[in-house]
């Protein structure tokens, strides 16, 4: 059977975790906000209504992606430039390009910025592998200008970082959204979190600073996985509403 992403890819082991997702999660969350085509999430009211959902549905389809096989995955990247076009459709213009590229490579970053704070340093062949897999992804979706190697992609990543990312008024707000839904407590965790995975430059716009206290927390975390008893740190911090959609996100082998 011919699946989308090998069976012992790199990429599987960085999806098939749910604490994995949840710090590819936060670095989206805190990017997203800045970036200058986020009045396109606006547009429909979903992200403002339901920042968390909709942040999580965003990784949902990445996810489902990486899993499926071939023909699957192909049917699940179409679904989402079909979403993207009614959406197109409705305000009248297109989605930029750039902004295409942007979420694209969110997923490329944070994937390895993610497990890197969790697991262990990826090395250069683990890099090239996410990053061909949502290449991939890309392609499928026909998104224009992508760049053909890890390297190219290193480059417009730092370019699109500096061009395409701005402080504004549709940031401040989905930040209130995000504390407004998440709650004091778990806002704030989720600013550390943004501190221990987001580029400099998103940490330079958002202010979040560089001394996150989450970094006890994550040694904890790991701690309590050797001793199986990281569910009960997740109960503590994660918002109810969402356990069970968490929980899911682990594949068990």
């Amino acid at each position: 059977m011919r699946y989308f992403v090998k069976g012992d890819s790199i990429v599987r082991k960085i999806w098939g975790k749910s604490d994995t997702i949840l710090f590819i999660f936060a670095g989206a969350s805190a990017e997203f906000a800045l970036n200058k085509a986020v009045d396109w999430l606006y547009f429909t009211g979903k992200l403002p209504a339901d920042p968390i959902g909709r942040l999580f549905s965003t990784v949902a389809y990445a996810r489902q992606i990486v899993f499926a096989e071939f023909g699957d995955a192909l049917e699940a990247i179409d679904k989402i430039t079909q979403i993207h076009s009614a959406v197109e459709k409705s305000r009248g213009k297109n989605i930029p390009d750039w902004a295409y590229r942007d979420v694209l490579f969110m997923l490329i970053d944070y994937s390895i910025r993610a497990f890197e704070v969790l697991e262990r340093d990826l090395s250069r062949k683990e890099k090239e592998e996410v990053f061909d897999v949502f290449y991939r992804v890309g392609e499928q979706m026909g998104i224009a200008n992508l760049p053909l190697t890890y390297n190219d992609w290193l480059v417009q990543r730092k370019a699109h970082m500096e061009e395409n990312l701005q402080l504004s008024s549709f940031s401040k707000d989905l930040y209130l959204q995000y504390k407004r839904h998440l709650g004091f407590l778990r806002f704030h965790l989720l600013k550390q979190a943004q501190k221990l995975v987001t580029p400099k430059r998103v940490n330079q716009l958002l202010n979040l600073g560089r001394v996150p206290i989450l970094l006890p927390v994550i040694f904890l975390y790991k701690l309590c996985r050797v001793v199986k008893l990281e569910q009960l740190l997740k109960d503590a911090i994660l918002p109810g509403e969402y356990k069970v959609q968490i929980a899911n996100l682990d594949i068990r082998s």
